[in-house]
């Protein structure tokens, strides 16, 4: 017999509604996750699998994503996910750019980040990707780390529904939710709190609040290698200047106005299509390559050549491997709040919406999930 009543119901097998998930289970509640799909097919699995706290302003965001990141550790250890606590080194090639680094790096312990600049000769010890030719400086940072999200969100749910016993009705695509109650059709469960973590889902159970919330969507384009021979391995994740102007981390700083008057002037394209470059890689060896932005309601479902020459031709500044050849390229698109880190509304009595997570969800998901259940 189906049991249809549960504590906590959750419409999305994604990133954030896998965490909120937990965070609900975690707390000895009963939760069941819906996905209209037969498995997760959206940005979740569609990125870098970078959990990026160096990109966090200080203060509350930082320290959620500080402790999505003691969560995700905890989950590896008792789940069997893989994930590399590899860090990150940010590479200057310009003055601009270290004197942005640099003022970063003068309140950065105050602020709580873990991180050093290094010369280059010290880069090298850190990294065999990164380029030295004329490289004046990196901040490194230890607390970045690495999942391979299209292995780590079904193991992920793998391990929600074995060890913790949340139920997974996959497939199910929920048409209908008041408080307390929602349906796929087919069928009617009750629970006593819903969260609404899928976009596709948000969009079309509650379209005039969608609308008015002020969100876009953002498509990204990425590409990544095959696996790269005899176990070469990058180590730190890898960014240079174009990622200065990314992250509301460098953001309030005035140092970086220089910096971004002069890519404007070198490639004006850089910002017309939101083009930061960052290297990761995942448990297989494959280097994962982005990504760009465009944002809009009518991102095109084509991908453009263009976009990932910009990507790939940046990344030759500062950065090369033993095997550079592009094996498959992709797009993903997401939920973004423009001026917000995330978008959290009761909708009705006990009914919340949480999108909006702008690109972060694998930084953030969990952190949020533990503030909201």
């Amino acid at each position: 017999m189906i049991d249809h009543k549960f504590d906590v119901a959750v419409i999305g097998a994604g990133i954030v509604g896998l965490a909120t998930a937990y965070a609900a289970a975690r707390k000895g509640l009963k939760t069941i996750v819906f996905e209209r799909n037969p498995r997760a097919i959206g940005a979740s699995i569609r990125n870098f699998g970078l959990l990026w706290p160096i990109g966090q302003p200080a203060g509350p965001m930082y320290d959620r994503a500080m402790h999505s990141r003691e969560i995700w550790l905890d989950i590896a250890a008792e789940s069997g996910v893989q994930i590399k606590q590899n860090g990150s080194l940010q590479l200057a090639y310009h003055a601009d750019e270290v004197d942005v680094l640099q003022d970063f790096f003068n309140n950065a312990e105050n602020a709580g980040y873990q991180v050093k600049m290094l010369t280059p000769n010290e880069v090298v010890m850190h990294s065999p990707a990164a380029k030295t030719d004329g490289l004046k400086a990196a901040l490194w940072s230890g607390t970045e780390c690495t999942v391979s999200s299209r292995q780590a969100i079904p193991q992920l749910a793998e391990y929600l529904e074995k060890e913790l016993g949340v139920t997974f009705r996959f497939g199910s695509a929920i048409t209908h939710v008041d408080s307390g109650i929602l349906s796929d059709f087919y069928d009617i469960w009750q629970a006593e709190r819903i969260f609404i973590c899928s976009g596709a889902d948000f969009e079309t159970l509650y379209p005039r609040v969608y609308r008015e919330s002020g969100i876009t969507k953002c498509k990204l384009q990425m590409l990544r290698t095959g696996t790269q021979a005899a176990d070469w391995q990058l180590g730190p994740s890898l960014c240079a200047g174009l990622t200065l102007l990314h992250y509301s981390s460098f953001a309030h700083l005035n140092s970086l106005a220089p910096v971004r008057e002069r890519y404007d002037i070198e490639n004006p394209d850089f910002a017309r299509y939101g083009i930061h470059v960052l290297v990761s890689q995942n448990h297989s060896g494959e280097i994962i390559l982005g990504d760009s932005h465009e944002y809009g309601w009518d991102v095109s479902p084509f991908d453009s050549e263009a976009i990932n020459q910009l990507i790939l031709g940046y990344l030759k500044t500062f950065a090369h491997f033993p095997d550079a050849a592009i094996a498959e390229t992709w797009h993903g698109v997401y939920p973004k709040l423009p001026g917000r880190t995330d978008f959290v509304k009761e909708v009705e009595p006990s009914v919340w919406i949480v999108n909006g997570l702008s690109g972060a969800g694998m930084t953030m998901s969990f952190g949020l999930a533990s503030e909201l259940v």
